[in-house]
Protein backbone atom coordinates (compact mmCIF):
# COMPACT_ATOMS: atom_id res chain seq x y z
CA UNK A 1 0.00 0.00 0.00
CA UNK A 2 1.56 3.24 -0.79
CA UNK A 3 1.38 6.59 0.61
CA UNK A 4 1.14 10.21 -0.34
CA UNK A 5 5.50 9.88 -0.78
CA UNK A 6 5.55 7.16 -2.49
CA UNK A 7 5.38 7.73 -6.66
CA UNK A 8 2.70 5.58 -7.86
CA UNK A 9 3.57 2.54 -10.36
CA UNK A 10 3.52 3.69 -13.80
CA UNK A 11 1.10 1.06 -14.73
CA UNK A 12 -2.00 2.59 -12.53
CA UNK A 13 -3.98 5.30 -13.45
CA UNK A 14 -4.80 8.47 -12.13
CA UNK A 15 -7.75 10.38 -10.82
CA UNK A 16 -7.78 14.00 -12.09
CA UNK A 17 -8.35 14.67 -8.61
CA UNK A 18 -5.56 13.20 -7.62
CA UNK A 19 -3.12 16.06 -7.21
CA UNK A 20 -6.45 17.57 -4.93
CA UNK A 21 -5.99 13.42 -2.83
CA UNK A 22 -2.90 14.14 -2.20
CA UNK A 23 -2.68 17.64 -1.03
CA UNK A 24 -6.30 16.46 1.13
CA UNK A 25 -3.20 13.88 2.77
CA UNK A 26 -4.60 11.30 1.57
CA UNK A 27 -3.70 7.79 2.04
CA UNK A 28 -3.38 6.42 -1.49
CA UNK A 29 -3.10 2.64 -2.43
CA UNK A 30 -3.83 0.61 -5.83
CA UNK A 31 -7.13 -0.10 -6.55
CA UNK A 32 -8.55 -2.19 -9.40
CA UNK A 33 -5.82 -0.23 -11.85
CA UNK A 34 -5.95 2.78 -10.41
CA UNK A 35 -4.29 4.68 -7.60
CA UNK A 36 -7.00 5.93 -5.34
CA UNK A 37 -7.61 7.48 -2.01
CA UNK A 38 -8.45 4.59 0.99
CA UNK A 39 -8.57 7.84 3.44
CA UNK A 40 -7.81 10.95 4.47
CA UNK A 41 -6.57 10.29 7.81
CA UNK A 42 -9.48 8.27 9.86
CA UNK A 43 -11.80 5.89 7.86
CA UNK A 44 -14.07 5.74 11.15
CA UNK A 45 -14.77 9.71 11.00
CA UNK A 46 -14.83 9.60 7.10
CA UNK A 47 -17.87 6.64 7.94
CA UNK A 48 -19.68 9.09 10.47
CA UNK A 49 -19.07 11.89 8.26
CA UNK A 50 -21.33 10.03 5.41
CA UNK A 51 -23.84 8.88 8.18
CA UNK A 52 -24.52 12.19 10.57
CA UNK A 53 -23.69 14.81 7.51
CA UNK A 54 -22.60 14.14 4.13
CA UNK A 55 -18.78 12.80 2.34
CA UNK A 56 -17.92 12.96 -0.77
CA UNK A 57 -16.03 10.33 -2.81
CA UNK A 58 -14.14 10.31 -5.82
CA UNK A 59 -15.37 6.58 -7.80
CA UNK A 60 -13.46 7.66 -11.20
CA UNK A 61 -12.31 3.80 -10.92
CA UNK A 62 -16.00 3.18 -11.84
CA UNK A 63 -15.95 2.07 -15.79
CA UNK A 64 -18.81 4.51 -17.63
CA UNK A 65 -19.67 2.93 -20.85
CA UNK A 66 -22.40 4.41 -23.48
CA UNK A 67 -24.94 2.23 -25.63
CA UNK A 68 -26.71 4.36 -28.29
CA UNK A 69 -28.82 3.45 -31.31
CA UNK A 70 -32.07 1.43 -32.32
CA UNK A 71 -30.46 -1.72 -31.06
CA UNK A 72 -29.35 -0.31 -27.92
CA UNK A 73 -32.35 -1.95 -25.97
CA UNK A 74 -31.75 -5.05 -27.40
CA UNK A 75 -28.26 -5.25 -26.99
CA UNK A 76 -28.40 -4.63 -22.99
CA UNK A 77 -31.19 -6.79 -22.71
CA UNK A 78 -29.28 -9.53 -23.75
CA UNK A 79 -26.24 -8.46 -21.97
CA UNK A 80 -27.64 -7.99 -18.26
CA UNK A 81 -30.23 -9.56 -16.12
CA UNK A 82 -32.79 -7.04 -15.75
CA UNK A 83 -35.72 -6.33 -17.70
CA UNK A 84 -34.41 -2.74 -19.34
CA UNK A 85 -37.16 -2.00 -21.24
CA UNK A 86 -39.18 -1.02 -18.08
CA UNK A 87 -37.22 1.66 -17.78
CA UNK A 88 -38.56 4.98 -18.20
CA UNK A 89 -36.49 7.78 -19.59
CA UNK A 90 -35.11 9.26 -16.73
CA UNK A 91 -34.52 5.90 -14.49
CA UNK A 92 -31.79 3.36 -13.33
CA UNK A 93 -31.86 -0.34 -12.47
CA UNK A 94 -29.56 -2.67 -10.74
CA UNK A 95 -28.71 -5.32 -12.98
CA UNK A 96 -26.05 -8.41 -13.37
CA UNK A 97 -23.69 -9.37 -16.32
CA UNK A 98 -23.22 -13.22 -16.04
CA UNK A 99 -21.19 -15.77 -18.07
CA UNK A 100 -23.37 -18.71 -19.71
CA UNK A 101 -22.87 -20.75 -16.61
CA UNK A 102 -24.62 -18.38 -14.87
CA UNK A 103 -21.41 -17.17 -12.98
CA UNK A 104 -21.57 -13.04 -11.96
CA UNK A 105 -19.02 -11.72 -14.02
CA UNK A 106 -20.18 -8.14 -12.79
CA UNK A 107 -22.64 -6.56 -10.66
CA UNK A 108 -23.53 -2.20 -12.30
CA UNK A 109 -26.25 0.18 -12.77
CA UNK A 110 -28.07 0.74 -15.89
CA UNK A 111 -29.31 4.51 -16.28
CA UNK A 112 -31.80 5.21 -19.16
CA UNK A 113 -31.14 9.04 -20.15
CA UNK A 114 -33.40 10.64 -23.30
CA UNK A 115 -31.46 9.25 -26.21
CA UNK A 116 -28.58 6.53 -25.00
CA UNK A 117 -28.00 4.14 -22.29
CA UNK A 118 -25.25 4.61 -19.64
CA UNK A 119 -23.95 1.48 -18.13
CA UNK A 120 -21.37 1.49 -15.01
CA UNK A 121 -19.35 -1.54 -13.85
CA UNK A 122 -17.61 -2.03 -11.31
CA UNK A 123 -13.67 -1.07 -12.68
CA UNK A 124 -12.04 -4.37 -12.51
CA UNK A 125 -14.41 -5.64 -14.89
CA UNK A 126 -14.77 -2.73 -17.07
CA UNK A 127 -13.20 -4.61 -19.61
CA UNK A 128 -15.69 -7.14 -19.40
CA UNK A 129 -18.52 -5.79 -19.00
CA UNK A 130 -17.75 -3.28 -22.52
CA UNK A 131 -16.38 -6.73 -24.42
CA UNK A 132 -19.70 -7.89 -23.93
CA UNK A 133 -21.87 -5.05 -25.12
CA UNK A 134 -19.40 -4.74 -27.47
CA UNK A 135 -19.53 -8.27 -28.96
CA UNK A 136 -23.60 -8.14 -28.94
CA UNK A 137 -23.91 -4.50 -30.83
CA UNK A 138 -21.78 -6.25 -33.86
CA UNK A 139 -24.22 -9.16 -34.06
CA UNK A 140 -27.25 -6.39 -33.74
CA UNK A 141 -25.68 -3.87 -36.52
CA UNK A 142 -27.43 -1.01 -35.34
CA UNK A 143 -26.08 0.15 -31.99
CA UNK A 144 -22.72 2.23 -30.71
CA UNK A 145 -20.82 1.38 -27.55
CA UNK A 146 -18.70 3.63 -26.49
CA UNK A 147 -16.41 3.37 -23.44
CA UNK A 148 -16.15 6.66 -21.90
CA UNK A 149 -14.27 8.40 -20.02
CA UNK A 150 -15.89 9.95 -17.23
CA UNK A 151 -15.25 11.19 -13.82
CA UNK A 152 -17.65 10.08 -10.95
CA UNK A 153 -18.13 11.62 -7.61
CA UNK A 154 -20.64 10.42 -5.39
CA UNK A 155 -21.96 12.79 -2.94
CA UNK A 156 -23.58 10.90 -0.08
CA UNK A 157 -25.43 11.44 4.04
CA UNK A 158 -28.58 12.84 4.94
CA UNK A 159 -27.54 16.26 4.07
CA UNK A 160 -26.63 15.38 0.42
CA UNK A 161 -29.23 17.54 -1.14
CA UNK A 162 -28.31 20.51 0.46
CA UNK A 163 -24.89 20.30 0.43
CA UNK A 164 -24.79 18.97 -3.73
CA UNK A 165 -27.05 21.54 -4.43
CA UNK A 166 -24.47 24.30 -3.11
CA UNK A 167 -21.79 22.17 -5.05
CA UNK A 168 -23.62 21.83 -8.36
CA UNK A 169 -23.90 25.92 -8.38
CA UNK A 170 -21.04 26.69 -7.62
CA UNK A 171 -18.96 24.65 -10.37
CA UNK A 172 -21.66 25.88 -13.04
CA UNK A 173 -22.86 22.67 -13.68
CA UNK A 174 -27.28 23.07 -13.23
CA UNK A 175 -29.07 20.40 -11.60
CA UNK A 176 -32.08 20.28 -8.47
CA UNK A 177 -31.49 17.54 -6.57
CA UNK A 178 -34.68 18.16 -4.89
CA UNK A 179 -36.47 17.17 -7.85
CA UNK A 180 -34.70 13.28 -7.81
CA UNK A 181 -36.68 10.33 -6.39
CA UNK A 182 -34.70 7.07 -5.43
CA UNK A 183 -32.57 5.65 -9.11
CA UNK A 184 -33.85 8.81 -10.79
CA UNK A 185 -31.40 9.98 -13.09
CA UNK A 186 -30.91 13.34 -15.50
CA UNK A 187 -28.86 15.37 -17.79
CA UNK A 188 -26.85 18.48 -15.98
CA UNK A 189 -27.58 21.36 -18.01
CA UNK A 190 -23.88 22.22 -17.74
CA UNK A 191 -23.02 18.49 -18.93
CA UNK A 192 -22.42 15.01 -17.07
CA UNK A 193 -25.55 13.09 -15.70
CA UNK A 194 -26.89 13.28 -12.20
CA UNK A 195 -28.53 10.55 -10.20
CA UNK A 196 -29.77 9.65 -6.86
CA UNK A 197 -28.02 6.54 -6.37
CA UNK A 198 -24.91 5.13 -4.13
CA UNK A 199 -23.60 2.10 -2.23
CA UNK A 200 -23.89 3.36 1.19
CA UNK A 201 -27.31 3.10 2.73
CA UNK A 202 -27.95 6.87 2.22
CA UNK A 203 -29.62 9.43 0.79
CA UNK A 204 -27.12 10.29 -1.95
CA UNK A 205 -26.21 11.21 -5.53
CA UNK A 206 -23.62 10.01 -8.40
CA UNK A 207 -22.27 12.93 -10.89
CA UNK A 208 -21.03 11.66 -13.67
CA UNK A 209 -19.12 14.69 -15.55
CA UNK A 210 -15.96 15.33 -17.83
CA UNK A 211 -12.47 15.09 -16.21
CA UNK A 212 -12.28 19.17 -16.62
CA UNK A 213 -15.58 19.62 -14.78
CA UNK A 214 -14.66 17.43 -12.03
CA UNK A 215 -12.58 19.19 -10.40
CA UNK A 216 -14.47 22.45 -10.43
CA UNK A 217 -17.40 20.24 -8.86
CA UNK A 218 -14.74 18.85 -6.21
CA UNK A 219 -13.60 22.29 -5.50
CA UNK A 220 -17.28 23.57 -4.78
CA UNK A 221 -18.30 20.36 -2.74
CA UNK A 222 -15.13 21.46 -0.53
CA UNK A 223 -16.55 24.68 0.02
CA UNK A 224 -20.07 23.77 0.63
CA UNK A 225 -19.08 22.21 3.66
CA UNK A 226 -18.73 18.28 2.42
CA UNK A 227 -16.37 15.48 3.77
CA UNK A 228 -13.87 14.02 1.55
CA UNK A 229 -13.86 10.12 2.21
CA UNK A 230 -11.66 7.30 0.86
CA UNK A 231 -12.73 4.05 -0.19
CA UNK A 232 -12.11 2.29 3.03
CA UNK A 233 -15.39 4.13 4.55
CA UNK A 234 -17.13 3.66 1.66
CA UNK A 235 -16.01 -0.51 2.53
CA UNK A 236 -17.45 -0.26 5.70
CA UNK A 237 -20.40 1.96 4.79
CA UNK A 238 -21.66 -0.66 2.10
CA UNK A 239 -21.12 -3.46 4.57
CA UNK A 240 -23.03 -2.18 6.90
CA UNK A 241 -26.02 -2.39 4.66
CA UNK A 242 -25.39 -5.94 3.42
CA UNK A 243 -24.28 -4.66 -0.20
CA UNK A 244 -21.87 -7.67 -1.81
CA UNK A 245 -18.60 -6.48 -2.95
CA UNK A 246 -18.04 -8.24 -6.72
CA UNK A 247 -14.18 -10.23 -5.94
CA UNK A 248 -15.16 -10.31 -2.79
CA UNK A 249 -18.89 -11.72 -1.85
CA UNK A 250 -19.51 -12.38 -4.91
CA UNK A 251 -17.90 -13.45 -8.28
CA UNK A 252 -18.16 -15.83 -11.72
CA UNK A 253 -18.05 -18.19 -8.70
CA UNK A 254 -21.26 -17.50 -7.56
CA UNK A 255 -24.57 -17.40 -8.87
CA UNK A 256 -27.41 -14.87 -8.10
CA UNK A 257 -29.52 -17.38 -6.46
CA UNK A 258 -27.00 -18.43 -3.81
CA UNK A 259 -25.81 -14.45 -3.82
CA UNK A 260 -29.95 -13.69 -3.15
CA UNK A 261 -29.51 -11.79 -6.07
CA UNK A 262 -32.78 -13.30 -7.63
CA UNK A 263 -34.90 -9.66 -7.39
CA UNK A 264 -32.19 -8.35 -10.43
CA UNK A 265 -33.17 -11.32 -12.58
CA UNK A 266 -35.91 -11.18 -14.74
CA UNK A 267 -36.33 -14.68 -16.91
CA UNK A 268 -37.74 -14.43 -20.14
CA UNK A 269 -35.63 -11.59 -21.10
CA UNK A 270 -32.84 -13.54 -23.60
CA UNK A 271 -29.78 -12.49 -21.40
CA UNK A 272 -26.72 -14.63 -21.55
CA UNK A 273 -26.57 -17.23 -18.72
CA UNK A 274 -30.75 -17.28 -18.59
CA UNK A 275 -30.84 -21.03 -18.97
CA UNK A 276 -28.04 -21.66 -16.29
CA UNK A 277 -29.93 -19.56 -13.83
CA UNK A 278 -32.94 -20.96 -14.30
CA UNK A 279 -31.56 -24.08 -13.64
CA UNK A 280 -30.03 -23.06 -10.52
CA UNK A 281 -33.11 -21.77 -9.46
CA UNK A 282 -35.17 -24.72 -9.98
CA UNK A 283 -32.39 -26.71 -8.57
CA UNK A 284 -32.17 -24.72 -4.99
CA UNK A 285 -28.77 -23.25 -3.65
CA UNK A 286 -26.37 -25.41 -1.24
CA UNK A 287 -25.31 -22.53 0.12
CA UNK A 288 -26.57 -18.90 0.45
CA UNK A 289 -24.98 -15.08 1.32
CA UNK A 290 -26.02 -14.22 4.57
CA UNK A 291 -24.91 -11.26 7.08
CA UNK A 292 -22.72 -12.17 10.40
CA UNK A 293 -23.13 -10.21 13.13
CA UNK A 294 -20.19 -10.74 16.39
CA UNK A 295 -21.39 -10.48 19.54
CA UNK A 296 -18.14 -8.19 20.25
CA UNK A 297 -15.82 -5.15 18.63
CA UNK A 298 -13.66 -8.16 17.31
CA UNK A 299 -14.67 -8.12 13.12
CA UNK A 300 -14.39 -11.27 11.32
CA UNK A 301 -12.50 -11.25 8.00
CA UNK A 302 -12.56 -13.00 4.51
CA UNK A 303 -11.63 -16.44 4.77
CA UNK A 304 -12.48 -16.94 8.14
CA UNK A 305 -14.71 -20.11 8.88
CA UNK A 306 -18.43 -20.10 10.23
CA UNK A 307 -18.58 -22.79 12.72
CA UNK A 308 -21.93 -24.27 14.25
CA UNK A 309 -21.74 -26.88 16.65
CA UNK A 310 -17.62 -27.16 16.11
CA UNK A 311 -18.54 -28.01 12.48
CA UNK A 312 -17.61 -25.69 9.38
CA UNK A 313 -20.69 -24.27 7.87
CA UNK A 314 -19.44 -21.61 5.98
CA UNK A 315 -16.73 -19.00 4.92
CA UNK A 316 -16.77 -15.42 5.25
CA UNK A 317 -16.31 -13.29 2.43
CA UNK A 318 -16.21 -9.72 3.93
CA UNK A 319 -16.07 -8.75 7.53
CA UNK A 320 -14.89 -5.61 9.19
CA UNK A 321 -16.06 -3.58 12.94
CA UNK A 322 -19.00 -1.73 12.57
CA UNK A 323 -18.90 2.05 13.50
CA UNK A 324 -21.86 2.39 14.07
CA UNK A 325 -23.20 -0.71 16.29
CA UNK A 326 -19.63 -0.63 17.27
CA UNK A 327 -19.32 -4.82 16.93
CA UNK A 328 -18.07 -7.33 13.91
CA UNK A 329 -20.10 -7.54 11.22
CA UNK A 330 -19.72 -9.51 7.81
CA UNK A 331 -20.77 -11.04 4.97
CA UNK A 332 -20.76 -14.93 4.58
CA UNK A 333 -21.79 -18.03 2.71
CA UNK A 334 -23.41 -20.61 4.96
CA UNK A 335 -24.88 -24.22 4.42
CA UNK A 336 -28.38 -24.41 2.80
CA UNK A 337 -30.53 -25.28 6.58
CA UNK A 338 -28.58 -23.01 8.70
CA UNK A 339 -31.55 -20.45 9.18
CA UNK A 340 -31.63 -16.50 10.33
CA UNK A 341 -31.32 -16.48 14.17
CA UNK A 342 -28.88 -19.20 14.27
CA UNK A 343 -25.98 -18.78 16.50
CA UNK A 344 -22.57 -19.65 15.49
CA UNK A 345 -18.96 -19.00 16.23
CA UNK A 346 -16.10 -17.50 13.54
CA UNK A 347 -12.66 -18.42 13.70
CA UNK A 348 -11.33 -15.17 13.83
CA UNK A 349 -6.86 -16.17 13.68
CA UNK A 350 -7.53 -19.01 15.78
CA UNK A 351 -10.10 -17.40 18.38
CA UNK A 352 -13.66 -18.69 18.03
CA UNK A 353 -16.03 -14.69 18.20
CA UNK A 354 -19.40 -15.81 18.96
CA UNK A 355 -21.78 -14.26 16.23
CA UNK A 356 -25.38 -15.02 15.00
CA UNK A 357 -26.50 -15.76 11.43
CA UNK A 358 -28.78 -12.36 10.27
CA UNK A 359 -30.32 -11.02 7.64
CA UNK A 360 -28.49 -7.48 6.56
CA UNK A 361 -28.68 -4.63 6.55
CA UNK A 362 -27.23 -3.83 9.99
CA UNK A 363 -28.54 -0.34 9.76
CA UNK A 364 -31.58 1.28 8.49
CA UNK A 365 -31.88 1.66 4.86
CA UNK A 366 -32.25 5.74 4.46
CA UNK A 367 -31.79 5.69 0.85
CA UNK A 368 -34.96 6.66 -0.11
Amino acid sequence: MSTTSDPAPTSLRRSPLHDRHVAAGARLAAFAGWEMPIDYGSVVAEHSAVREHAGMFDLTHLGTIWVRGDGADDVVQRAFTNDVTALADGRSQYSLCLDVEAGLIDDLLVYRLADRILVVPNAANTAAVAGRLLDLARERGECDVEVADLCCIAVQGPESIGELSAGLAGAGLDGTPTSLSYLDCVDLEGGGVLSRSGYTGEVGFEVFVDADDAGRLWDALADAGVTPAGLGSRDTLRLEMGYPLHGNDISVETTPVEALLGWAVKPGTGFVGEEAYVAAKEAGPSRRLRGIRAEGRRPPRAGDAVLLDGEEVGTMTSGSFSPVNEVGIGLAYVADGVELGTAVSVDVRGRPVDAEVVRPPFVENRTR
